[in-house]
């Protein structure tokens, strides 16, 4: 009797071994299961590296970013939202039911294990961004239950899988985590489709801490002065409604950031003609909660086989400017392969980075990506150590 009472023991502690799972364990305690660990474990990474949170609203997606053996951060797992409720866009007020976009760090005071909806953190909205605009409103978390009413709601088993590499990540060290919640990925198609958006400029200045999240493979230091963020910059102690100082960013960053705008800037354009030639907007996801903007895509110019040579096609693209690039407006290019790709095929350029020539300003880009460091200079390699030096041991 006591032999099987003694092999029941062990196969019931494999059992919770393998799954993560334990009746007997309050819900904000619930291990980290084995299948997630493994993950970590073949990424370079332990439960007590520091993590980030990535949110993507209109893709429904939260993805958590974990350290490295390298010190850059990599994604170790993509949840999709259950639901989320407003449009695109920041929240404004109490009560607009718009869930905030922005950055926004969570510290341990901010979880929590007895939430109304299975499990929470909240994001600290309004932080100082929120508030220099006067933004009001309050307890907007990411929580189970999938319900939603402001906030980002998730099943009850993501939350509680979520919630325990947060609470790792603390126990490791951590002070806090960075939660980057954006309108949609910061991609030059989305911004092609997006151009018109009333928050468009909002959202250019969310995507310079996406370039320097992406540039560094960290998270970036946030700032806010002149009512808008700043990045990266030595001293961060600012006032949200002064005009900004001379920032002082590492010159590999300021660098390496500034080449990717420029890049994406063109890659924009190329966007904006492939929606002016009929290439139609991304189409909406099934199945989940996707907000409406109320800015509707060009109409098509046409059918691009009749559009003539490439530089007929390129020469209907208007000069566009991406707010953060400072001020500067970028003229139409020339044509390129990719123009001639384009004008040929509608459909989308979908040619291998590593296959086109370098000199042409359009071949680094993939227009269905959100270009990486692959893409940019080798500047980059050298932006990693330029932040760690000015950033100092997290």
């Amino acid at each position: 009797m006591r032999s099987r009472l003694t092999s029941a023991a062990a196969a019931c502690g494999l059992m919770l071994a393998l799954t993560g799972c334990d009746a007997g364990v309050p819900k904000h305690q619930t291990p980290l299961g084995f299948a997630i660990k493994r993950e970590m474990d073949l990424k370079g990474m332990t439960p007590a590296d520091p993590i980030v949170i990535r949110i993507f609203k209109e893709e429904s997606k939260l993805e958590v970013w974990k350290r490295t053996k390298s010190g850059r951060y990599a994604e170790l797992k993509s949840y999709d939202i259950c639901r989320w409720s407003g449009e695109l866009g920041p929240k404004q007020r109490e009560g607009d039911k718009q869930a905030p976009e922005g950055f926004y760090h969570v510290t341990p005071a901010l979880m929590n294990p007895n939430s109304s909806y299975h499990l929470s953190f909240n994001l600290g909205y309004p932080n100082a961004f929120d508030q220099a605009y006067g933004r009001t409103g309050a307890h907007l978390m990411v929580h189970g239950d999938c319900l939603s009413a402001g906030c980002y709601a998730m099943q009850d088993g993501q939350i509680e899988e979520i919630y325990a590499l947060a609470r790792e990540a603390f126990r490791g060290g951590q002070q806090s985590f960075q939660v980057q919640a954006y309108p949609f990925r910061m991609s030059p198609e989305n911004l092609a489709r997006h151009r018109g958006n009333p928050n468009a400029a909002f959202w250019a200045n969310l995507k310079e801490g996406n370039d320097h999240f992406e540039v560094t493979g960290v998270a970036p230091r946030v700032g806010v002065c002149d009512r808008r963020y700043v990045f990266d910059a030595s001293n961060l102690n600012l006032d949200p409604n002064a005009p900004c100082p001379e920032l002082d960013v590492p010159e590999a960053i300021r660098t390496a950031v500034a080449a990717k705008q420029q890049r994406d800037a063109q890659a924009v354009k190329v966007a904006i003609a492939r929606l002016d030639a009929g290439g139609g907007a991304l189409p909406a996801q099934a199945g989940v909660q996707v907000a409406h903007t109320g800015d509707a895509n060009a109409p098509a110019g046409g059918n691009p086989a009749s559009a003539g040579a490439g530089t007929t096609l390129m020469s209907r693209i208007p000069a566009f400017r991406l707010p953060g690039l400072g001020g500067r407006q970028q003229p139409a290019p020339a044509a390129s392969p990719v123009a001639t790709s384009l004008t040929a095929q509608a459909t989308g350029y979908t040619a291998s980075v590593d296959a086109m020539p370098v000199e042409d300003p359009f071949a680094v880009f993939d227009m269905f990506v959100t270009i990486d460091a692959r893409t940019l200079p080798k500047a980059v390699a050298g932006a990693r150590g330029s932040y760690e030096d000015a950033a100092g041991t997290r």
